[in-house]
């Protein structure tokens, strides 16, 4: 077996099957079938990922097809948001297609069916068809109305058709088996009347197709090889079966192939629900602004919060193609945006927090132009002029009158280097009323070659711009919002979601255009919000540099909770190295969760605690890794670089071990 064929995922393994069995590699066509009646969400994208994935590795035509039955629940707004959305991640369909096309030819064949025995028209109210449906240990039994005759099943079904019958009046079913173990092969229901006008068929139709008889006769009539769906329909695909053996029989001259129905486990992700349903509920309740909002897990909403086509596919590859439902960790999506935007986001400084910080040595009428890095990731993003002056604004939590040595910010009597410019001594600091820090004056030093330890990112008052920040939170408080059945989904909505910052920024922004996006410097990626204009700078947090979550987290279990203390007693830097011995060889999903938690525990160390780590041998690449995600924290809390961070560093740029080169250039 070649390695390829091992690297197949079961979907894969199943289409070459399927080709060695002799199916002709140009009939494979593959769709994908959204409904009309909302936006797409995070977990559309596996689906859409998978079925576009499979259309560019067979080279294969996929068609956008939208499976609009209901026009009770169905909106253009809706067709058009989902165009945008798959064209947005970079995928291109074969045919535009929409199920109310075949709505004269299902019907057709309904009518054929009818003739055939195989359907009928059933006039009880959907509570006496509940009870004799049975259960799933419990055979239902026939109905009053099902062995009406032909010639009156057609009679009645031409009524319903020509909107002679009220809705719920009457229904037409397949007549499959009211004793079949499969509870879906128990009579489905076909066709209902509903006096409602579709988006694309107006009042053509007053009566309208059910979901499994049109969905299975669509990919049928589209000639789809292979109809890929979520874990839900694989109890569907029985009557998927049934429907289509029975259509085959009145179009295979039309309609030679017979598609095959498979099953994969959607997308989960924790903190968030994929209910279109419910996600309809926060927009129609007001608790988020629209379906864009950017706490909103929509394909639009997370596109308006800065993530990238990139980044999602990113994560849909990393998260696989399984055979069993599971819930992936939103960390993991935070950390694709983040190993995205490092590559691609110019660096800007912007305060969002300000103290007044005032130069006393600086002549009061001075400023300078001086030259700062766009982005070392991108050795093609050049430079840019900041402007400095005597007064500034830097971030309050970078200063303390008072701190101990793990702190590597401003501090009375302590120097500091502010990015891209000088390094400065906090003197002496003025406060108000209520004894809070209002100005800290400082001194400056022109030897920029001194070695001090933090570095500051700083605005310039006099050029800044005022913005405004909107700072997301997730939009849950619980992992698994919707999973409790003794309390609503919407009492776990957090109530600190979104904060909105005055904040100052760089004067190179000024001219930023809707959607650019950014890293603020040691605080997190931001871009440019739709709100955004010329006079009033919008911006919107992405996501911060590391994951803040991390210790949020809740215990797994009670066992969990016990061993807690215990590791708390280890010092944070050898719990650090014991994941030194697999990281390396961990799942990138894996990976993400032990990143954050090495980062969160960084923060209680110091630089003696790593240093000694810096000569690991070459063989021993997990160790080095963590020791640079370590490093990482260490530098972003205003670290200053050394000769033996600086040789570290350019040591591992030049490993063949690729995750140590990334995280070394990350710094």
């Amino acid at each position: 077996m070649s390695t390829e064929t091992k690297s197949l995922n079961f979907l894969e393994h199943i289409i070459e099957e399927d080709l060695a069995n002799g199916l002709e590699k140009n009939k494979l066509r593959f769709r994908f079938p959204p409904e009309p009646n909302g936006y797409l969400h995070i977990g559309h994208t596996k689906a859409i990922g998978i079925s576009f994935g499979l259309g560019e590795r067979y080279n294969a035509p996929v068609n956008l097809r939208f499976d609009d039955t209901n026009p009770a629940k169905e909106e253009q707004e809706y067709v058009d948001a989902i165009k945008e959305d798959v064209s947005w991640l970079g995928y291109k369909w074969a045919e535009e297609c929409y199920s109310s096309d075949y709505f004269q030819e299902l019907y057709d064949w309904a009518i054929l069916l009818i003739k055939g025995g195989k359907a009928y028209v059933d006039s009880q109210s959907s509570e006496a068809m509940a009870e004799q449906k049975g259960t799933p240990t419990q055979p239902g039994v026939d109905g009053p109305f099902r062995n009406r005759t032909v010639d009156e099943n057609l009679e009645l079904f031409a009524k319903m058709k020509a909107g002679d019958c009220k809705e719920g009046e009457h229904i037409l079913r397949a007549k499959i088996d009211m004793q079949h173990p499969n509870m879906l092969m128990r009579d489905p229901i076909m066709y209902r009347v509903l006096k409602k006008d579709h988006h694309r068929t107006g009042s053509n139709w007053c009566i309208y197709p059910m979901y499994d008889w049109t969905h299975g006769e669509s990919d049928y009539i589209e000639q789809i090889s292979h109809s890929l769906c979520s874990l839900e329909f694989k109890p569907h695909r029985e009557l998927y079966n049934w429907f289509k053996e029975q259509v085959y029989n009145f179009a295979k001259d039309k309609y030679p192939m017979q598609p095959k129905q498979r099953e994969f486990a959607r997308l989960n992700l924790s903190y968030t629900i994929m209910s279109k349903r419910k996600l309809l509920k926060l927009v129609e309740e007001g608790i988020v602004n629209g379906w864009d909002d950017p706490r909103m897990p929509t394909i639009s909403g997370l596109r308006r919060r800065g993530y990238t086509p990139q980044s999602i596919r990113k994560f849909v590859e990393t998260v696989g193609v399984a055979k069993r439902e599971n819930v992936i960790d939103v960390s993991l999506l935070e950390f694709c945006i983040r190993e995205d935007l490092n590559k691609k986001a110019d660096r800007v400084m912007a305060v969002l927090d300000p103290v007044k910080v005032v130069i006393t040595n600086y002549p009061e009428d001075k400023e300078e132009w001086l030259e700062a890095e766009n982005n070392q990731e991108d050795k093609t993003a050049g430079f840019r002029k900041v402007p400095f002056s005597r007064e500034l604004y830097i971030e309050k939590e970078d200063f303390k009158e008072e701190a101990g040595n793990k702190f590597f910010r401003l501090k009375l009597g302590g120097e500091v280097r502010l990015k891209n410019a000088y390094i400065i001594k906090a003197e002496n600091v003025e406060k108000d009323a209520n004894g809070n820090v209002i100005q800290i004056n400082c001194t400056y030093s022109t030897d920029t070659e001194k070695k001090v330890k933090g570095t500051l990112h700083w605005v310039s008052i006099k050029h800044a711009l005022k913005a405004e920040v909107r700072e997301y939170d997730r939009l849950f408080t619980n992992e698994a919002p919707d999973s409790h059945a003794e309390k609503d989904f919407m009492e776990f909505i957090n109530p600190n979601s979104l904060k909105v910052i005055e904040a100052f920024v760089e004067p190179s922004l000024a001219n930023a255009k809707v959607g650019e996006q950014f890293q603020f410097q040691r605080l997190g990626y931001f871009n440019v919000d739709n709100d955004s204009t010329a006079n009033n700078l919008v911006f919107n947090k992405t996501v911060g540099l590391r994951d803040s979550w991390a210790k949020a987290k809740p215990k797994a279990s009670n066992n969990n909770q016990q061993k807690q203390p215990q590791q708390n007693n280890r010092p944070a830097i050898e719990q650090i190295k014991s994941y030194g011995k697999k990281y390396d060889r961990m799942p990138e999903d894996k990976q993400a969760k032990a990143k954050a938690e090495i980062q969160e525990l960084a923060k209680s160390i110091t630089y003696e605690d790593l240093e000694p780590l810096f000569g690991t041998s070459v063989k021993k690449s997990g160790t080095r890794i963590i020791t640079m995600i370590s490093l990482g924290v260490l530098l972003k809390n205003g670290l200053e670089k050394n000769e033996a961070i600086n040789a570290f560093i350019t040591k591992a740029l030049d490993d063949k071990n690729q995750l140590l080169v990334t995280e070394a250039k990350a710094l």
